[in-house]
Formats: C-alpha cells, sequence, structure tokens
C-alpha cells in the first residue's frame, strides 16, 4: 500500500477534527510547530494544500474533508480493537456489585463461571448505590439504575418493584395480614429510612403513623436477613427475593407495590474484552433463572 508516514495522518487527523494545530498538539504532546511541520510535509505528499491559513487560525480545506473524516473513522476503529485486544490477553475481569445482589445472586453462582472458565480470573467489590461504571475503577457494574454515560452499556437485569413480604412464621404469629391496614399495624422493617414506607401507605390509603416506628437496618442485607427470620414485614424488591419466595420462605402480603420504575442493571463498555462479555451474558442467564 502507498501511505503517507503515520505521523503526518496523525497530525493532520487531529488538526481537521479539533480545527486546531495547537489544539492537535496538546491532544498529541507535541508543540504546534511540530504540528504544522507534519501537516506541510503531507501537504508536499499530495502536492496541494490541506488546509486554509487564516488571521485566526486554521480551516479544513474542503478538498480534504473526505479525507479527514475517513482517517478520524479508522483511527476510532483502531483504537477499539487495540484496546479489546489488550483486555483479551488479560482474561481478568473486575466487578463491583452493590451488596443486595452480591450476596443474594452473584456470590452463590460464582462457582459455576470460575468451573466453566478456569482460564478468567474475577475479582469482586461491592459497589456504592448510584456509582456510575467509570468511578468504580472495574469491567462490571451491577447496581441500580442504568449508566447513561457515553461508551458504556446497560443491560436490565432485575426490575426492583418492592412489595411487602414476611416469613410465613411471623404471618401465622401475627393472623390476619390481608389488608393495607393490618400490615401497616404489623412490626415494620426499614431499610435505611422510614421513607419507603411512608410512600406505600400513601399509595394504600392508610394513615402513616405506625410506618414511622420499627427498627431502622442500614444495610439492605441486614433488613433482608430479619425479615427471613421472622422480625416482621419488610418492602423488598420480590424479584431479587424470587427464590426466598418460590421456596416458601417469604411471602407477599398485597398487590400494592412501589418503585415500579425502577431497576437493577449490568453495566459495562460498549467495546468490551471476550472475558467480560462472558461473565455477563453468564450473569445475564443467572438473573433470568
Amino acid at each position: 500500500m502507498t501511505l503517507p508516514p503515520l505521523g503526518m495522518l496523525r497530525a493532520f487527523e487531529a488538526a481537521a477534527r479539533l480545527a486546531s494545530f495547537s489544539r492537535a498538539g496538546d491532544e498529541l504532546h507535541v508543540t504546534h510547530a511540530a504540528v504544522s511541520h507534519q501537516i506541510r510535509l503531507l501537504e508536499e505528499w499530495f502536492g496541494r494544500p490541506l488546509f486554509v491559513r487564516e488571521k485566526r487560525g486554521v480551516r479544513l480545506a474542503a478538498e480534504a474533508e473526505s479525507l479527514a473524516a475517513t482517517l478520524t473513522s479508522a483511527f476510532e476503529r483502531i483504537a477499539a480493537e487495540t484496546e479489546l485486544l489488550r483486555l483479551n490477553a488479560k482474561a481478568q475481569v473486575s466487578v463491583a456489585c452493590i451488596p443486595s445482589i452480591a450476596t443474594r445472586w452473584l456470590i452463590p453462582a460464582l462457582g459455576e463461571f470460575l468451573r466453566d472458565h478456569p482460564d478468567v480470573d474475577v475479582r469482586v467489590v461491592y459497589a456504592m448505590a448510584e456509582q456510575q461504571l467509570r468511578e468504580t475503577g472495574c469491567d462490571i457494574l451491577i447496581t441500580l439504575g442504568a449508566d447513561t454515560s457515553e461508551g458504556t452499556r446497560s443491560d436490565r437485569l432485575f426490575s426492583r418493584i418492592n412489595r411487602p413480604v414476611a416469613n410465613p412464621r411471623y404471618i401465622e404469629r401475627k393472623g390476619d395480614l390481608r389488608t393495607a391496614q393490618a400490615i401497616a399495624s404489623a412490626d415494620l422493617l426499614h431499610d435505611e429510612t422510614t421513607s419507603r414506607w411512608r410512600d406505600w401507605s400513601a399509595k394504600a390509603g392508610v394513615a402513616a403513623g405506625q410506618a414511622l416506628r420499627g427498627p431502622i437496618f442500614q444495610d439492605f442485607n441486614l433488613l433482608a436477613t430479619a425479615v427471613i427470620a421472622g422480625h416482621g414485614v419488610a418492602l423488598c424488591p420480590v424479584e431479587v427475593f424470587r427464590r426466598e419466595i418460590e421456596s416458601g420462605d417469604l411471602v407477599i402480603l398485597s398487590d400494592i407495590a412501589t418503585l415500579e420504575n425502577e431497576s437493577y442493571f449490568l453495566i459495562t463498555k460498549t467495546a468490551r474484552s471476550k472475558a467480560v462479555s462472558a461473565f455477563s451474558d453468564w450473569f445475564a442467564m443467572v438473573a433470568r433463572s
């Protein structure tokens, strides 16, 4: 192939995209003069000017617009493929996961992935609610809500729809809990704040006074342990507790729900390694099981 030197093309593409030799130099970590020199050499190679020099800067010549667009697209593809090759060579996956999903879904099933992918090293850390992928420093983020940042992909795992649940032993001990008033008068368990039960009471049309009482648990896993142990009624995401509900360890007490429009997501970069793709596809399957 007959091509100009890569250094000339990189300088030209950056200057064309940024409409500035100075900003192109900053991006490429060279001086304004170095960019200008590379572009003059490229203009000599083509035998025609590629920029219109003006008092306040430079403007891409009309004849060079197609070349600039082609180079930008090509460099973007090269960068993406380079990143994928680099990531594939590592065969490592780092996962940031909020505690509720980590303890109930990820950790119990992780042995299956490790058995089927012995060449992949997995590191799991806790994620904070409302973190975005770039803030975790990890390949994968499993959390509440999608990440709409550029270059990310968000795949829905579970609905967050919350309904009142309790252990059958507590229901037997407490008596009839089939009405909203009976539920609001039960021993209510709170996740970090009483606001969720206050919202549920308002939606159910019952007084919120009782909803302001009861133990408050700082961590969702503490709340989960308390409700499964039979200490009271909790508002829980029923999809996350699907297995406990199917096994009969928890019973849904009412169809009245909150947080119907929220979900849990698995978030990755748009360009991802084979290992990250394998883990993401595997956990999506686990969430559907």
